[in-house]
């Protein structure tokens, strides 16, 4: 648990003068040489202690930061509890357990038949040695190790991994709670960056097949029932719809229906994550898939290698921030983006595929791209 379990630093007591006799009381400052007497003064002429910033820290109880050895309980933090703190989960059994809040880090230990949602983990979610557990997690890096059956709605910027773990599902993230997009802004998180089908088996079995996807249809509310209307958490406004989720919903990595696919990429701006909704809303409702998106920042020569010929009209653009890049599925899905794009967007900076003779390419340079930045 780092500094919250860290013991506090002792300082020693000044030593006494060695010019007092021990045990007199009676001496005074007259019996000193005179360069005590400003030290030996009255309390109203002594100097205050120095405060230092750790004086002045509110005292932690670490218990706040704990779920540990709990049976059929609704439990977990509402938002403003934790504040970036870490928290553990451990030894807890038939739970339902809401953490709506942003942590630094969570690991949840030797836990059965538990359904937990957490709000946006800065570092690291690791589940260590627990079994059959339902969850919904945002966080930078998911770990698992000698676990059993865990389904999970995932939002994670790097690419899960598992460890001596079977019975392991994975879905897209899917949920929705007012605070929810600072919450992702404090965990430094970002609501495009989601690998959460992109699986790396640190100990695969031949002929074994540790994790697998969930049915495309899965609901978060059919795994994670809402908190009990007499529960602490009754005032918090939760939505598991996916037109509701702050994490866009996205196919990841199960199999197209569609050969033709469009790049669409806006550029930094004031409304550059509303903008991205609203494209996502438009092409949805005309029945075309997202695929995957990313935000990442580009230098001048990534601009120049992905979109080759497009390059100089596009470099002034990569100054003022990160672009969020999204991939769209679907027979037409080019003609209906560049359409969009001209009457929906039009005025706004961004990069729409030209053609679908050249748009499997944009995809692939952009994403290659954005992968190899992020270290995928």
């Amino acid at each position: 648990m780092g500094c919250l379990f860290s013991k506090k630093s002792r300082r020693k007591s000044p030593k006494k003068d060695s010019a007092l006799p021990a045990g007199d009381e009676s001496a005074t400052g007259n019996d000193l040489p005179e360069t005590n007497n400003t030290a030996l003064g009255s309390n109203s002429n002594q100097e205050a202690p120095k405060q230092y910033s750790w004086d002045k820290r509110e005292k932690v109880d670490p218990k706040d930061f704990m779920l540990t050895g709990l049976k059929n309980e609704t439990v977990g933090r509402l938002p403003g509890k934790l504040n970036g703190q870490q928290f553990v989960i451990q030894d807890c059994e038939n739970c339902n357990i809401y953490v709506f809040d942003h942590s630094a880090t969570i690991t949840i230990d030797d836990c059965v038949n538990c359904r937990i949602i957490l709000g946006p983990v800065k570092g690291s979610v690791f589940f260590r040695d627990c079994k059959d557990i339902k969850c919904v997690v945002a966080c930078q890096q998911f770990r698992t190790r000698d676990c059993k059956k865990i389904d999970v709605f995932l939002c994670c910027a790097t690419q899960p991994i598992i460890e001596s773990s079977t019975g392991m599902k994975f879905g897209c993230y899917q949920y929705y709670y007012p605070e929810l997009a600072f919450h992702f802004k404090d965990a430094g998180l970002s609501i495009f960056n989601n690998n959460w089908s992109n699986i790396h088996d640190f100990t695969p079995v031949s002929g074994e097949t540790n994790w697998s996807l969930l049915p495309e249809d899965a609901v978060v509310l059919e795994y994670m029932p809402l908190p009990d209307p007499e529960s602490e958490f009754k005032s918090v406004r939760i939505s598991a719809e996916a037109n509701r989720s702050i994490v866009p919903l996205t196919k990841g990595g199960r199999r197209t229906e569609s050969e033709e696919s469009c790049l669409f990429v806006f550029f930094a701006g004031d409304y550059t994550t509303a903008n991205a909704r609203k494209l996502i809303d438009e092409t949805t409702t005309k029945g075309f898939v997202l695929i995957q998106t990313k935000e990442v920042s580009m230098r001048p020569e990534d601009v120049n290698r992905v979109f080759q010929n497009n390059a100089e009209s596009l470099t002034e653009w990569i100054t003022k921030g990160p672009v969020v890049a999204l991939e769209l599925n679907g027979d037409g899905v080019v003609e209906a983006c560049r359409s969009i794009a001209n009457e929906v967007f039009n005025g706004t900076k961004l990069f729409v595929s030209e053609s679908k003779n050249t748009s499997s390419r944009d995809v692939d340079n952009f994403f290659n791209f954005a992968d190899m930045q992020m270290g995928l």
